[in-house]
């Protein structure tokens, strides 16, 4: 392997040349301390940086094998490297200065969440960091010197300030360890005790605006409702005490504005963990549970609705529907057959972004118009038997049917941001106004098999998934096919409007495959895309563009194609992962620094919204 000496000798060389020269430097260098790999070299001072990774030798950082020896161990780890990597790279960024984007350092900024990241890998005995950097120049010619400071004087500082400062690294990695064993034991003694979800007592539940992540200042600290407290007894933490939700159905009522979506959103943020100071690091939920919710205009792929919309008109059958444009009612049937076949054991459902009709129906709506003329059987007269016959326990948040008190097994409502346990008081109340008992559907039923990939991700150039087209296998039109606005409030379509363009791969055929995300939005890969603005537990963008590449590494070893089930495809995906970490899914000599792993539930939630565009 070369050195950093040889390094400079070849900036040297290079000095004042077309920015192309600057290829000449790709390749490995032992820095004695780290090695240094140039991966992939910008054509262009303006075009995106260049993609670099530095390795060092785990024992060479003193970091003792126990720290990293446990997956959920080695995911704190990693996290806690990579934010003081994040933090120094941006104080060095620019220094080398230049036209263009010379000079830039950078690497993936972590939000409250702890996922694992490939920007920092901590994996057969290294440490591997991924980072951009705007290679320098002088107009569009290489500044040798410009680079040579940068790479041989910034860049190894920051490995070094990041890495070997002695400024209680070790202490703060134990401390993100030790959250990361209280949050696993809390995980494993919510299964032992039955419970879906966990909110500690002092958690901060709200966020300081829609677009922020950070805890609203001020806010009222959770506690929990005496006949609900539960106490945890963790290794670091010792006994902690907070609000347990048990197996089952829960119902969450209250005002408007009394907080119900807030412990909500907190429950479906909780499958995965946070880091210290975001207020929800101890509000956990089943890792298997999946927020549900109508997503009108969204692709379906023969998915068995059965169990909630029965035939349609002009006979048309739901056991294997299709559509490009569904409604609210069989967008949400679809989602929730597709949740329970990639593994959910828990659902969570809020009244606000749900299909009304799909939710609940009145017995004046049902005295008028009979039951035999209403394909829809409403989730309520299913939630009971999903929960008895099929183990499957339900969180919901309502606030104007009363539909589910009959069925919930506990009632929390939500007053001025405190939750009080009103169930027995609901159950009383029910019985002295004589209320409707919501009945149960007959023929509960679940689908025996799990659905399989369409022709979406395969056939002739221009051919179309199974019921493309609308009237094919679907219910009415809901306006342009994936149309509406993004999470960022942008407008965009079902065919385009990505803002950023990530790598290009090869597809089978030796053509270059076409993959781009657009937040946590939308994903293309070649001529299939998928809108996921509303699959909800997406939390990072930089899932969607690691579930991009899993789909064209999918696409491209045979995992991903026509016939194969969903379920299976999402699991080899994520077993890749596995086995060959972020390195399975690079194009350019390595992963690029911009990729955190998602869930198998919202892989398969992609797959299942795959369109050809």
């Amino acid at each position: 392997m070369r050195t950093d000496c040889d390094l400079v000798r070849e900036l040297e060389r290079i000095d004042g040349r077309g920015y192309p020269a600057y290829k000449d430097v790709r390749g490995g260098y032992d820095f004695g301390d780290f090695q240094l790999h140039i991966e992939r070299v910008q054509g262009d001072p303006f075009a995106a940086p260049s993609r670099m990774r530095a390795q060092v030798p785990a024992d060479a950082l003193g970091i003792p094998e126990g720290m990293w020896n446990a997956r959920h161990r080695r995911t704190a780890l990693e996290d806690v490297l990579l934010r003081r990597f994040a933090r120094t790279l941006a104080s060095f960024s620019m220094r080398a200065g230049g036209s263009g984007k010379s000079g830039v350092l950078a690497t993936a900024s972590p939000g409250p969440e702890v996922l694992s990241r490939s920007a920092c890998e901590v994996r057969d005995g290294a440490v591997t960091l991924r980072f951009e950097a705007g290679l320098p120049a002088r107009g569009r010619t290489v500044d040798g010197r410009a680079a040579a400071r940068m790479l041989l004087d910034f860049v190894p500082a920051c490995i070094d300030r990041t890495l070997f400062a002695d400024d209680g690294l070790l202490d703060q990695a134990w401390a993100a360890v030790e959250l990361a064993d209280d949050q696993r034991a809390a995980r494993e003694k919510m299964e032992e005790l039955g419970l879906v979800g966990f909110v500690a007592n002092g958690s901060v539940l709200p966020r300081e605006s829609g677009v922020s992540k950070r805890p609203m200042a001020d806010a009222l600290p959770f506690e929990s409702p005496e006949e609900r407290r539960v106490v945890l007894n963790l290794p670091h933490r010792g006994d902690v005490a907070g609000m347990g939700i048990k197996r089952g159905v829960t119902l969450i009522v209250g005002g408007g504005y009394h907080g119900k979506s807030t412990l909500l959103q907190a429950l479906q943020d909780g499958v995965y963990d946070h880091v210290a100071g975001d207020g929800r690091e101890l509000v956990l939920t089943d890792p298997s549970a999946v927020k549900l919710r109508a997503e009108d205009g969204r692709a379906v792929s023969g998915v068995d609705i059965s169990l909630f919309i029965r035939e349609l008109p002009g006979g048309r059958d739901t056991s294997c529907f299709s559509t490009v444009d569904a409604s609210g009612s069989t967008s949400q049937a679809a989602s929730t057959v597709e949740a329970l076949e990639a593994g959910a054991r828990t659902l969570l459902i809020d009244e606000d972004t749900s299909a009304t009709n799909f939710m609940v129906r009145d017995a004046l709506m049902e005295a008028v118009v009979a039951r035999e003329f209403e394909p829809i059987t409403p989730f309520a007269e299913r939630v009971r038997d999903l929960w008895e016959q099929a183990g499957v326990s339900c969180v919901i948040v309502a606030g104007s049917s009363g539909a589910y008190f009959s069925v919930a097994d506990c009632v929390l409502q939500l007053d001025r941001y405190r939750v009080v346990d009103i169930t027995s008081h609901a159950r009383a109340v029910c019985e002295h106004l004589d209320a409707p008992v919501t009945p149960r559907a007959a023929a509960f039923e679940l689908p025996v098999a799990g659905h399989v990939l369409g022709t979406a991700f395969g056939g002739a150039p221009g051919s179309r998934a199974r019921g493309a087209g609308r009237g094919t296998v679907g219910d009415g039109g809901r306006g342009g096919a994936g149309g509406g606005r993004g999470r960022g409030g942008r407008a965009m379509g079902s065919g385009g409007g990505f803002e950023s363009a990530g790598p290009r791969g090869r597809g089978m055929a030796g053509e270059r495959t076409k993959v781009r995300t657009s937040g946590c939005d939308s994903l293309q890969v070649g001529d299939g895309l998928a809108d996921v603005r509303l699959v909800e537990q997406l939390v990072d963008p930089a899932q969607t563009r690691a579930i991009a590449q899993l789909v064209r590494v999918g696409l491209q070893r045979g995992v991903v194609a026509p016939g194969v089930p969903v379920a299976r495809a999402a699991r080899e995906l994520g077993a890749l992962l596995d086995r060959e970490g972020f390195s399975a899914l690079a194009e350019h000599g390595d992963a690029p620094c911009d990729l955190a792993r998602p869930r198998l539930h919202e892989l398969a939630a992609v797959l299942n919204r795959w369109r050809r565009s």
